[in-house]
């Protein structure tokens, strides 16, 4: 894992269906991120944040794709500051915002690793799937759909951008801790064949094994990719949350998430998204999140 790391503040909830997670960047500076990392021997730079368009009423209750405009702005952004990052040998964290904004850091992730020849896994830390596309999103609101646009599946305008039409393979991502899966999405998850370790899975064999399997076959040659949409833990743990879901996984559960995933070595991007601070608690969603990040950048017991 490179030792330089980029901090990219991507303040918007343009894609969201609850306004507020557009303060997540600032919660999270304010619980600490950088010199958090710093005390792990990690020089981190903190790029600012990327300016975008705000978000607009929606014009119609049957919006297919809410603010579509604006999130391709975004995440338009959000691609040439990740891709920037990952020239300078940087590993870039993309702080939102709404979930949306995947779009375009896992893009730039992906074209980045054509470029260098490397294999790119992703792991998708989220209550949801977030494979939803215009035909069966119950909202129209993107952050719901980031996943089937990097499978080629969504607006043209947010397809393509790492140079395939597909930013990613259904065989390259990894989902863990799902407990919220809408009907179209079931449909989507079986015709793409996709790896979902979801509450039940983890409930019954462990976090250990999910994550022994998600990473059996990352090598030294893999770009790991980690989104980690903070609604992925319990909501006991993390209220300050958009959508969130009952019955995820506990506090010491995600730290051994984390703590595999450095284990592994490869950690070379990340999001960290959806910290709603009008909706927390003294900012104790960002510091439980800054906390899991320092496990993901290697910080151990012994």
């Amino acid at each position: 894992m490179q030792t330089r790391v980029h901090l990219i503040g991507a303040p918007t909830d343009v894609g969201a269906s609850v306004r507020g997670c557009s303060m997540g960047p600032e919660a999270l500076r304010v619980a600490g991120i950088a010199p958090a990392l710093r005390q792990l021997g990690l020089e981190v730079q903190d790029q600012g944040n990327l300016a975008g368009p705000l978000a607009l009423e929606r014009a119609s209750a049957h919006e297919p794709h809410h603010n579509l405009e604006e999130v391709v702005a975004w995440n338009r952004a959000v691609f040439d500051a990740v891709s920037l990052s990952l020239a300078e040998d940087a590993v870039p964290v993309m702080m939102g915002g709404d979930h949306c904004l995947a779009i375009g850091s896992i893009s730039a992730v992906a074209a980045h690793c054509r470029r260098e020849g490397k294999p790119l896994r992703v792991l998708w830390l989220d209550a949801h799937t977030d494979v939803n596309t215009e035909a069966t999103s119950p909202s129209g609101n993107l952050h719901g759909m980031p996943v089937a646009c990097l499978l080629g599946r969504g607006p043209a305008a947010l397809s393509g951008w790492s140079g395939s039409a597909q930013a990613i393979r259904a065989q390259d991502i990894d989902f863990l801790g799902i407990r919220s899966v809408d009907p179209g999405e079931r449909l989507a998850i079986r015709s793409f064949g996709l790896s979902v370790y979801d509450m039940r899975y983890i409930d019954e064999h462990g976090m250990r094994a999910a994550m022994t399997e998600a990473l059996m076959d990352v090598d030294d040659n893999t770009h790991l990719h980690v989104s980690f949409d903070v609604d992925c833990l319990d909501p006991a743990d993390a209220p300050g949350v958009g959508t969130a879901v009952r019955g995820g996984p506990s506090y010491r559960e995600m730290q051994l998430c984390m703590e595999m995933i450095a284990d592994t070595g490869r950690l070379g991007s990340l999001d960290v998204v959806e910290v709603n601070p009008a909706l927390d608690v003294r900012n104790r969603t960002a510091e439980v999140a800054v906390e899991l990040l320092q496990s993901l950048f290697g910080q151990s017991t012994l």
